[in-house]
């Protein structure tokens, strides 16, 4: 069976896309799991699901951030799971030049406990809804530098954006998370 021009073309795109995205991705998912086997099942399920979303509809515009979100879903998933009810403190990269995601380091912690669980899934949630409401400008940047772990500098490079374009977009996407997650956070602390 010979595969036409268009199927080897979606298998190039795929083979590089992988290429380029797996080292990062495989970090983002090792940071946020203590795990390392889960870690890199986790990994083969997102680049398995770009292969099905890539030969089943269009071609993905955005996938850094499209395989970035699966990946995100999937540790959800993994933390969901009740055989995870006792969980290490994720591992740091070993790359200390890279920049660390702040908010998302921090979701990736859990303590193992069911309160400790729901808090964390009760946040996440929160989150999701004030990011939706975002502009996407604005949205892109928080995810890509707080979720992702991506420097400024390599969103000026990717995006052709000016560095404070970028912050601005960033300071008014926190401002708005602030706003929205305000009654959240004065409810878990009374």
């Amino acid at each position: 069976m010979s595969i036409t021009k268009e199927e080897q073309a979606q298998n190039e795109d795929i083979r590089d896309t992988v290429r380029r995205e797996r080292s990062r991705l495989s970090r983002f998912i090792q940071n946020r799991l203590p795990d390392p086997d889960a870690a890199e099942d986790i990994l083969q399920d997102v680049f398995y699901e770009l292969t099905e979303a890539y030969r089943l509809t269009k071609p993905i515009e955005r996938v850094a951030s499209w395989l970035f979100a699966v990946a995100r879903n999937k540790i959800n998933d993994w933390y969901r799971k009740p055989k995870n009810l006792s969980l290490d403190m994720p591992t740091q990269s070993a790359d200390v030049d890279e920049e660390a995601p702040v908010l998302g380091e921090w979701l990736g912690v859990a303590d193992g406990t069911p309160d400790s669980d729901l808090f964390r899934e009760t946040i996440l949630d929160a989150i999701d809804e004030a990011l939706a409401e975002l502009p996407t400008e604005q949205r892109e940047v928080f995810v890509r530098h707080e979720i992702e772990g991506q420097s400024f500098n390599q969103m000026v490079a990717e995006l052709g954006v000016p560095l404070n374009t970028l912050l601005s977009r960033k300071r008014y996407a926190v401002l708005h998370l602030r706003r929205q997650l305000r009654d959240l956070y004065d409810e878990l602390n009374n």
